[in-house]
């Protein structure tokens, strides 16, 4: 149990419970607000964030989605990527790139093609410039891949690719102390309700914190966090392995994000390649599990990417990792929004991975609704908690 971390007040307008990526979010965009007057107080748990998903993300953003709200949400994350200098309004923030060498889907099955091409349809009519690719067209731009078996692939040049995610996360943290934000190293342990709401939480260090409103942004932990305060949210931790290698023919070109049908995905990162899986196996696991078995290399990950680029049969291992998505198990998106019963208990949860490329539309969303009340600039209602409690899956056909 995190004891240490004395706030400086016994009242804040708004508690928000985990300061990474999208509770510093948050609190950066409520805090910019100009009709935003309150006093604002983020908990984290570890401030080194050396076991936030936020730290061992693979930093990718993509439009290639099935949902038109998943679609909208991220050309809103590209747009703040492309003018971060001109959000965080400071002569000091640098530029941030984005790397377009896009995603690229395969597709080994009639079924999994046609739901390629339905979602190519309905990213072309919000804008995005997904296109649908036959083997041979994939084959005269990526001469290295193997396409046998492969009946298409599904191909976004444009506005996806890798951004540096970690600079971000610093300068929402900076900025956000800069505008007031008070950020303490301690442990929310209870949240206090009366009826339908929360009026505060209790810290580690045994402090009592009156909130006006209480902000659930603990990523895999979030439902013990729900659980604090009487509620249940479907999000438990799930490991996720990535590898980066070298690569003894380096390929003549970026390698695009590369969802193979095996469920390994790969892609360039600089230099060298990455590559990543879910485990065959993927059960819950406690959120301080990080065992990397590396069984997932030899035994999937590169016979995979060995089968799909034959370049890759000679490689070395130079990194790897396991980070955890917090998995919304009902259908691996988000859950955002106020609770329908306890309306000042606010969900940021369950992005399954999607959290840091989403993390610019979930702080301004949540923002609006503290400030106003309401969204104004992008309606996230579908993916608010009342689809939970009528066990609706919004159906997103595009997980990674």
């Amino acid at each position: 149990m995190v004891t240490g971390g004395t706030a400086a007040h016994e009242s804040y307008d708004v508690v928000i419970i985990g300061g990474a990526m999208i509770g510093s979010s948050i609190a950066w965009w409520t805090a910019r607000n100009p009709d935003f007057t309150g006093r604002i107080l983020v908990v984290e748990r570890d401030p080194s964030y050396e076991f936030a998903s936020t730290t061992h993300t693979n930093s990718c953003i993509r439009q290639q989605f099935g949902s038109e709200i998943n679609i909208k949400i991220s050309q809103f994350g590209v747009e703040f990527i492309k003018s971060f200098k001109d959000f965080m309004d400071d002569p000091e923030a640098p530029k941030i790139r984005l790397h377009d060498f896009g995603y690229l889907y395969l597709a080994d099955t009639p079924a999994f093609a046609d739901v390629l091409t339905a979602n190519q349809k309905t990213q072309a009519a919000l804008g995005a410039g997904t296109r649908i690719m036959t083997p041979d067209e994939i084959a005269r731009e990526w001469p290295f891949y193997d396409l046998d078996g492969i009946l298409l692939g599904s191909h976004n040049p444009l506005n996806e690719g890798y951004f540096d995610g970690g600079t971000i996360f610093d300068w929402f943290r900076k900025k956000a102390r800069a505008l007031g934000v008070e950020y303490i190293h301690n442990e929310v342990t209870g949240i206090d309700r009366e009826g339908g709401r929360v009026t505060g939480v209790t810290l580690g260090s045994g402090e009592r914190i009156t909130a006006g409103y209480v902000v659930n942004a603990s990523g895999p932990r979030a439902n013990v966090t729900a659980q604090m305060a009487g509620l249940h949210v479907p999000v438990e931790a799930r490991r996720r392995y990535t590898f980066v290698f070298d690569a003894a023919e380096p390929l003549p070109k970026d390698l695009p994000l590369t969802i193979d049908p095996s469920s390994v995905h790969m892609r360039t990162d600089g230099r060298y390649y990455m590559a990543g899986c879910p485990p065959d196996h993927d059960p819950a696991v406690a959120f301080d599990d990080f065992a990397m078995d590396h069984s997932v290399w030899e035994e999937k990950v590169w016979p995979a990417i060995a089968n799909r680029v034959p370049a890759f049969e000679r490689v070395k291992v130079i990194n790897s990792w396991v980070g955890h998505y917090a998995y919304n198990t009902l259908d691996q998106n988000a859950i955002v929004g106020p609770h329908p019963e306890v309306g000042n208990f606010i969900f940021a949860n369950g992005f399954s991975g999607h959290g840091l490329q989403q993390s610019p539309a979930m702080g301004r969303g949540v923002s609006e609704l503290i400030t106003y009340g309401s969204y104004r600039s992008l309606d996230l209602s579908p993916l608010g908690y009342e689809r939970i409690v009528a066990n609706r899956p919004l159906l997103e056909r595009a997980v990674i």
